[in-house]
């Protein structure tokens, strides 16, 4: 082989290693994506939850002695 097949065999298996990476990296924000969007849905149905709460009780949350009183 020649000196420049090797350079062009060197470049083929970084850019090999280089696609592997960015199709990794793609699928971990994919992931991140989906948990951030489950996390914020269930932010909203707490949010949600508590003004339901708050309205059921005349604006206020109740408050309950902890069990240790």
């Amino acid at each position: 082989m020649t000196t420049t097949e090797d350079r062009f065999i060197n470049l083929e298996i970084k850019l090999a290693y280089a696609e592997d990476m960015v199709d990794s990296l793609s699928q971990r924000i994919h992931e991140q994506q989906q948990q951030i969007d489950k996390l914020e849905q269930m932010c909203a149905a707490l949010v949600q939850h508590v003004r339901n709460a708050s309205q059921n009780n005349g604006g206020q949350l109740p408050h309950e002695r902890p069990p240790h009183y």
